[in-house]
């Protein structure tokens, strides 16, 4: 599960690390926090047109749904693809196969449950650098995209921290980002990715404000990344 993000890292930054320009960097502005339940725009490097960034949709809409968004948005939750069965989900299974995508982002925040009671966490790189998921993606017309995240089983540093579903986003390493977006790949390569791609880098994540469960708190600020210590997890804090 990966249902929030950031990206507070400039425009010039992030440009010179893709070494990729924004398509429409009017959209762009940097982040702290971002839900997918609100469906913004993330900012993705898709198959098609992978020398430039565009903003896409968080919340992958199929073809067979374009004409009616809302019914679809209400019935079906698409922020995440499980990698595990995307190739059989209906929604999902073409854009698996020609459709695939990175999705920028330089940290994410994940549910850590401690006698019954939820505290968000933020993942990121211990170098706080930024990172791709592996994404898929639809569009809605020429310049429109929609995507998911794909998501895998917990390792065990992961495991720790989303310790109820133990799910994971698919951070793809580096030298795999290229491939994930190579038009030649079979379906056998590409799971072989999804199950293997997972970076190499080492991850930092410590609980933050419980206030990001509050529909009145405002969420896109630095506050959102800031470590609160609750004395409550006691040793728990330091497993991280």
């Amino acid at each position: 599960m990966c249902y929030s993000t950031s990206l507070a890292k400039s425009e010039k930054v992030i440009e010179e690390h893709f070494n990729k320009e924004f398509e429409v960097p009017l959209l762009y502005e940097p982040y702290y926090y971002i839900s997918g339940f609100q469906h913004p725009n993330v900012f993705i490097i898709p198959q098609d047109d992978s020398k430039v960034i565009w903003p896409s949709i968080w919340g992958l809409i199929p073809e067979f749904a374009m004409n009616d968004l809302d019914g679809f948005r209400a019935k079906a939750n698409t922020l995440n693809a499980k990698g595990e069965t995307v190739y059989n989900t209906r929604s999902f299974k073409k854009s698996i196969e020609n459709q695939r995508c990175l999705i920028i982002a330089d940290g994410f925040y994940e549910p850590h449950h401690y006698n019954g009671i939820s505290y968000p966490h933020y993942c990121r790189l211990k170098d706080y650098s930024l990172f791709t998921f592996a994404g898929i993606y639809t569009k809605l017309d020429e310049e429109l995209y929609t995507c998911s995240i794909l998501t895998i089983e917990a390792n065990d540093f992961f495991s720790k921290i989303h310790n109820k579903k133990k799910r994971m986003p698919l951070v793809l390493d580096t030298e795999f980002e290229e491939e994930w977006l190579r038009n030649d790949l079979n379906e056998n390569h590409v799971k072989e990715l999804i199950k293997s791609g997972f970076t190499n880098d080492d991850f930092d994540a410590y609980p933050v404000t419980r206030n990001l469960y509050s529909k009145n708190f405002e969420k896109n600020t630095a506050q959102s990344i800031q470590k609160v210590d609750y004395p409550e997890l006691g040793q728990q804090q330091t497993l991280f």
